[in-house]
């Protein structure tokens, strides 16, 4: 059986071009002991998969010019010599920009038991959900009544984790830039604000009017112009959970530092990176806890769908202009 999958033929500077992509087509071995073919029926872009394309090792190890890109995908066992998973079985691995995965069965999840599309393990109840979550209460230790600040606020992480604040009573308010994910936003009842056309002062001067009691958290999508309004606004002692620097990721150059960052002296401020792989233990708690709202439609989320192997660099480099509402996916 042949397998189609992408790879990069360079190291990107700036935003990556499509020519950067190639298709190829190879012949798969044999199974081995032990392994599993997954027929992928949908798979995951991701922007932190621009940092892999950089050549060099930072939370995780780099895209190899020539190999197989990988991330996240779902899809249906066809072939197994694992005792733990038959043919049918639809399970979630990293094997993705390809449309027949091969690889140890140890590498690969059964899906959840959860009744939900089988796609919504890749965003809501999957790795950005599993974001959403983990930031706001792990990091961010989010508490009943606090007023929050999301930027990519309509994005596969900030979409849920607008639902999320807004569930423990206080303000939230979003961070976006197409009308109709300010409108997406405001139609859950969240208060947005644009980013387009506006320089620190207006953004700052904009997040005032929606909250002018200022805010408790701030949940970091973005860096940049949004990071400088939000440390202008924040409370003291408030919090920052860093899940993500968008802004930076096609950057020639080194970014700029925020020119505010005394703001974290002077109230006090506590800002906290993290990557949601060091708290993959919690997986299973997040999944009690969210997996049933979304499941009786409590908490609802947005995709943005590709069809087709094909589109798949189209789908990723879509990220960086911000056409995607929710979470972006390929359906093959």
């Amino acid at each position: 059986m042949q397998s189609r999958y992408f790879t990069i033929n360079d190291i990107p500077q700036g935003t990556p071009g499509r020519e950067l992509f190639e298709l190829h087509e190879a012949e798969l071995a044999e199974l081995a002991e032990g392994e599993v073919r997954i027929r992928n029926t949908w798979l995951s872009v991701d922007p932190y998969m621009r940092g892999r394309m950089s050549g060099v090792k930072t939370y995780i190890d780099p895209f190899v010019i020539g190999e197989p890109l990988e991330g996240a995908a779902v899809g249906e066992v066809i072939a197994s010599r694992d005792a733990r998973l038959a043919v049918g079985d639809k399970v979630r691995h990293m094997a993705g920009w390809r449309d027949i995965a091969q690889l140890p069965g140890d590498q690969v999840e059964p899906l959840p038991g959860i009744e939900v599309p089988e796609q919504a393990y890749l965003g809501v109840l999957g790795m950005p959900g599993m974001t959403a979550w983990t930031g706001l209460n792990r990091i961010a230790e989010m508490r009943d009544g606090d007023n929050v600040l999301v930027s990519a606020a309509s994005g596969a992480v900030g979409s849920l984790a607008v639902q999320l604040a807004k569930a423990k009573g206080g303000t939230v308010v979003g961070i976006a830039g197409a009308p109709e994910k300010l409108a997406w936003l405001e139609s859950h009842g969240i208060k947005a604000v644009s980013y387009r056309d506006r320089d620190t002062q207006q953004l700052t001067e904009a997040l005032k009017a929606a909250c002018p009691e200022g805010f408790d958290v701030y949940y970091e999508n973005v860096g940049g112009v949004c990071l400088e309004a939000a440390l202008n606004t924040l409370r003291t002692g408030g919090r920052i959970a860093v899940c993500g620097m968008i802004a930076r990721y096609n950057a020639e150059g080194p970014a700029p530092g925020p020119s505010n960052l005394a703001m974290v002296l002077i109230q006090r401020l506590r800002m906290l990176g993290f990557i949601i792989f060091d708290h993959w233990a919690d997986y299973p708690r997040f999944l009690e806890e969210v997996g049933p709202r979304v499941a009786n439609g409590e908490i609802d989320y947005a995709e943005t769908v590709e069809t087709g192997l094909e589109r798949t660099p189209d789908a990723f480099l879509a990220l960086f202009e911000g056409a995607n509402t929710g979470k972006m996916l390929v359906r093959l």
